[in-house]
């Protein structure tokens, strides 16, 4: 049985879960990444994960933590010049829905109410028919993440919670999605209207760190901030009629299928663009 199995379908195993989803244990957990002594976990993390080192930015790494929020070499994540180019936020396994009347969100065995999600019924209900884009990050995946459109941003909003991971075993156990800590921002687009682009943590991961949590105008391909160690996930909400998918996300919309992306990926386009 794996250590993940055992915390989350073992009754003995939900015991030892509780903690080790708290904040003050990610925060201890946090602390100890940032260490200098952490350093000597970079090399076996990366070889496990076959991370090529030589694509990321490595002057300035002194602490496992400072590895997983590493920033990629400049050229490598390139963000379309189109204007009307849906571009992907971050790097992950990208799964879409499309938002119907009953408002839910389906990840892997489970389901999800946009409303609970936000925590704001008034402001889920401007996305029926629209959008839900999920990115579901790994390990091995980039941890930075950037703003998919210019616009007007409102003051970012921050859901306490736990941090499962996210994993498929903790998903067929508990609203990993509803319970986890979350920040997210409200972003009047310039090219796709009313957006949300959510921010989610997981098991461990002890900080959601974005750049510019208040108010202000934000730059397509900006960097909008970062996680610390562990899996985590990004997800867009777009409004009704904003947004053109690429094919291969519309031919397999509502049907729980990881696409794999890359930050700055072209994934849609601006509805009616010329």
């Amino acid at each position: 049985m794996s250590i993940l199995n055992f915390l989350y379908k073992n009754k003995i195993g939900r015991v030892f879960l509780r903690p080790l989803i708290s904040k003050p244990v990610s925060d201890l957990c946090g602390k100890m990444l940032d260490s200098r002594i952490s350093k000597v976990l970079i090399g076996p993390f990366a070889k496990k994960n076959a991370i090529r080192k030589s694509d990321y930015q490595m002057d300035d790494i002194h602490s496992f933590n400072d590895f997983f929020c590493r920033r990629i070499r400049d050229g490598l994540r390139p963000v379309s010049e189109e204007d009307s180019d849906l571009s992907a936020p971050c790097d992950g396994l990208l799964s879409g829905y499309e938002i119907n009347e009953e408002t839910l969100l389906s990840v892997k065995q489970c389901q999800y109410s946009i409303h609970r999600l936000l925590r704001d019924r008034k402001l889920a209900s401007g996305f029926q028919g629209g959008y839900a884009l999920v990115f579901r990050l790994c390990v091995n995946h980039l941890h930075r993440y950037m703003y998919f459109d210019s616009g007007w941003k409102y003051k970012d909003r921050i859901i306490d919670g736990v941090y499962h991971t996210v994993r498929p075993v903790a998903l067929e156990e508990f609203p990993v999605y509803v319970e986890n800590s979350r920040q997210y921002s409200v972003i009047d687009t310039d090219q796709f209207g009313r957006a949300v682009q959510m921010e989610v943590g997981a098991m461990l991961v002890g900080r959601i760190v974005n750049e510019h949590p208040s108010a202000g105008r934000v730059l397509r391909g900006e960097e909008k901030g970062h996680f610390e160690y562990g899996g985590s996930t990004v997800i867009l909400l777009l409004s009704k009629d904003k947004a053109v998918l690429r094919q291969d996300i519309l031919d397999h919309l509502n049907k729980n299928v990881e696409i794999p992306v890359m930050m700055g990926e072209v994934i849609g386009r601006q509805k009616n663009a010329d």
